[in-house]
């Protein structure tokens, strides 16, 4: 990681042109930069030390620049470079202009051959992270960026954990990611498999797609939870919930043992026609049956 002076007069380290904001989070905002030697447009994520130090997340932040550094796929937004002064840590990264997944959402369910190309792309990125050993364990449509070209990518390994975290049972233990996306053994904190823990938030995203809203959804989380444990979802028509489809999750992702319950189970729904993820699920009467690393999702 190169040290580095803090900019002056919108310049870093005489480097990179900072240019306009394009979004901020609780401990870091995301300029648009440019590189005065190779003249690449890159997104800078300027990160406050003394707010990550406070936090207590120094370790996760370094955690993140190790698994960026380490998954370099077409579908994952690429890290140029890491730098660092005495207050901030800077990221340079991709710059994706197409801007979130959830915008195309916001305007409506999207047609089959469209959710199945992002979907696609999606699982080529989380199978490559997980041969690796890492698992996201925050996948939701805000995390998944499109280029001008459509093309998808996968954001913000802010909570991610390697294989070597796993614990003498082989399973993940902290509670973490965000409340409509996890998977139900993630609240259950009887420990979970990273990697089908990610596959549950794909197949949730892939609902989303589809349907233009949540599978399971309550203002209040833990009734919220208690949808996810049972399953507790319908293929509904969209002209009944039309202006209430998808919401963007405002909530702070979950970190740490926040979440409770110690429910569990086999999640499903009766009813029709169905979606195939590939060969990695099977369906009986009417359940969602998991096979390795795969859902699929049964719906009425």
């Amino acid at each position: 990681m190169a040290v580095v002076e803090d900019g002056s007069n919108g310049v870093l380290h005489g480097k990179y042109v900072l240019g306009r904001q394009l979004g901020h989070g609780t401990f870091a905002k995301v300029y648009q930069a440019r590189n005065l030697h190779t003249g690449r447009n890159v997104a800078m994520k300027v990160v406050a030390k003394e707010k990550v130090i406070k936090a207590g997340m120094m370790e996760q932040l370094k955690r993140e620049i190790s698994v960026m550094k380490l998954v370099r796929h077409p579908n994952i937004v690429k890290l140029h470079e890491v730098m660092a002064s005495k207050s901030r840590v800077y990221f340079a990264m991709e710059l994706v202009r197409g801007g979130e997944l959830f915008s195309k959402i916001e305007e409506g369910r999207l047609r089959e051959d469209v959710a199945r190309s992002y979907f696609q792309q999606l699982i080529s990125a989380v199978d490559f992270c997980h041969s690796r050993g890492v698992y996201h364990r925050d996948l939701k449509p805000e995390n998944l960026l499109l280029d001008e070209d459509g093309n998808l990518k996968v954001t913000d390994f802010g909570l991610t954990a390697f294989s070597d975290h796993l614990r003498q049972d082989g399973l993940l233990h902290t509670t973490c990611g965000t409340p409509a996306y996890v998977a139900p053994e993630v609240i259950g904190k009887k420990g979970y498999d990273g990697a089908k823990a990610d596959i549950w938030s794909c197949g949730v995203i892939l609902y989303v797609l589809l349907a233009g809203f949540l599978p399971f959804h309550d203002e209040n989380v833990v009734a919220m939870f208690r949808k996810i444990y049972r399953g507790d979802f319908r293929f509904r028509s969209v002209a009944v919930v039309r202006g209430e489809e998808t919401r963007r999750e405002t909530r702070d992702p979950i970190r740490n043992d926040e979440a409770g319950g110690d429910g569990g189970g086999e999640a499903g729904s009766g009813g029709g026609g169905c979606i195939l993820i590939d060969e990695y699920c099977r369906v009986k009467q009417g359940k969602i049956k998991e096979t390795g690393m795969g859902l699929l999702m049964y719906f009425s």
